[in-house]
């Protein structure tokens, strides 16, 4: 039996690209008073999961070459429309507290997806 589910795989990428995506928000607050700063924000998720995140199943070594690590997202420059100040930075405030909320949102339901898919595993199994 293969025990590596896709499942836990798209939970586990899902995850990581709103670690990636919480330090960069972070790193955007910190240099909120920083001259010519732009705020930076990660390309989505489904772009980042399309273009790659999801790896072909190996059924015996060697058969195939497995990634080490899910690949770092896109990083763009992204700000919001007016937030520009005088000296050229870029950051929000506000609007980087939600995109906070939304990456709150977003490994929340990557730990939901996770908490689920194993306990309908351990259903399957005869475990509760």
């Amino acid at each position: 039996m293969n025990q590596n589910l896709n499942v836990f795989q798209l939970a586990s990428s899902l995850a990581a690209h709103a670690n990636q995506r919480q330090a960069l928000i972070a790193q955007n607050i910190a240099n909120a008073d920083t001259p010519g700063f732009k705020a930076r924000d990660l390309a989505p998720f489904t772009q980042s999961f399309a273009d790659g995140g999801m790896t072909m199943r190996a059924t015996r070594p060697g058969h195939l070459a497995a990634r080490a690590s899910p690949p770092m997202a896109q990083i763009v420059t992204d700000s919001a429309f007016g937030a520009e100040a005088p000296n050229g930075n870029s950051v929000s405030i506000e609007d980087q507290m939600v995109r906070a909320a939304d990456v709150r949102q977003q490994h929340d339901l990557a730990m939901g997806i996770y908490q689920k898919s194993l306990q309908i595993l351990r259903i399957s199994m005869g475990r509760k």
